[in-house]
């Protein structure tokens, strides 16, 4: 955190810099908007899954404990916005209540994934892991009955959305003399909530925490040996990775106003993995640049695969579902055989790769 507070406090080039960066986020919505409002719900998704991959980022990048199930947290999140904010149960509580009940709710879950596989690491984690997020959206499919819990695979609807200080974040108004429309609304809101999550990010990294959890990553043994208390560590991470999910869970649920398990499936625990793969492990910004670009580049071929086909051979041949999941096979062999730390690895992993001089 510290060299942040250096670099806000560096060379007038710097500060332009930053200042640049901060009016182009501001008016990033209103440009969009030109291209059509698809791009800006687009970002506000790309803008959720960096919360995810932030999350997700400390039990891998940080602790190195590899977590295939960290959807299982993004779920949890989302249901209990929904249950809490809907017509399912009749309760209709605020958005700043429900959103910290849903970060505490993914918190115990991570806590008790985190519990009986204290001693795991590796493959038999991701296992575990993996089957822990199937468990959760086997349930959610099947707790209709005889109470119905989460309504099955029909999912639950009319969820309410996000209001502020009286403001409905699904309608437009005006604001200033200009027109914001509900996902431009959001598009401020999940942006506040990134600068908060990177900021705590930051300190965690910079943090004793932050050296314990990295100690483990290298060598757990060495690590219990100089005396950090492993179990507490370990526990610490899952449970604030999976605070984060249920986060980004809660806003995903309020944005979306209808969930079902069909939004959890085991792909988005694997496309969360990869965006911190392909971003950088234990890389904050790497991992955001990775959940940016995975998440732009599906709907770029969305909107050119189709006509480019079209007009060279009179009809469609390959749907682009298809070429995203072949791009993003071929992206990771590439990846991992050419650069494995990522597109913007953090210095320790850079240290790792490269081995002793």
């Amino acid at each position: 955190m510290k060299r942040w507070f250096d670099f806000l406090s560096g060379s007038r080039s710097s500060k332009a810099g930053l200042a640049f960066v901060v009016v182009a986020l501001l008016i990033l919505p209103f440009a969009l908007t030109q291209a059509g409002t698809a791009w800006v719900r687009i970002t506000n998704l790309a803008i959720l899954f960096a919360l995810l991959s932030l999350g997700l980022n400390i039990v891998v990048g940080f602790a190195g404990l590899l977590d295939l199930g960290y959807i299982a947290f993004y779920a949890v999140g989302a249901y209990t916005y929904a249950l809490l904010a809907s017509p399912h149960f009749g309760l209709a509580l605020p958005f700043w209540v429900v959103l910290p009940i849903g970060a505490l709710i993914a918190c115990t879950f991570g806590v008790l994934l985190g519990a009986p596989t204290l001693k795991l690491r590796g493959d038999y984690l991701a296992i575990v892991t993996l089957g822990f997020g199937e468990i959760v959206r086997i349930f959610l499919n099947n707790l209709s009955q005889p109470f119905n819990l989460t309504n099955g695979p029909r999912g639950i609807a009319r969820i309410e959305p996000v209001q502020i200080g009286g403001v409905s974040f699904r309608g437009t108004d005006t604001w200033f003399g200009f027109s914001v429309s509900g996902p431009m609304k959001y598009y401020y809101l999940l942006l506040a909530v990134l600068v908060v999550v990177i900021i705590i990010n930051l300190r965690l990294e910079d943090s004793r925490i932050g050296r314990a959890w990295q100690a483990i990553r290298e060598d757990e043994l060495a690590a219990k040996a100089v005396g950090i208390n492993t179990t507490h560590i370990k526990l610490l991470a899952f449970a604030m990775g999976a605070s984060f999910g249920g986060i980004a869970g809660g806003i995903f649920a309020a944005i979306q106003g209808f969930i079902s398990p069909e939004s959890f499936v085991l792909v988005e625990s694997i496309m969360v993995l990869a965006m911190v793969v392909l971003g950088g492990m234990g890389n904050i910004f790497g991992v955001i640049a990775g959940a940016v670009l995975l998440s732009f580049v599906p709907e770029i071929l969305r909107y050119t695969v189709e006509p480019l086909q079209k007009s060279l051979f009179g009809k469609m041949i390959i749907e682009p579902e298809v070429i995203r999941m072949l791009l993003f096979g071929l992206a990771l062999v590439l990846m991992m055989r050419f650069r494995p730390a990522g597109l913007w690895p953090s210095s320790t992993r850079r240290r790792e790769l490269r081995g002793p001089s």
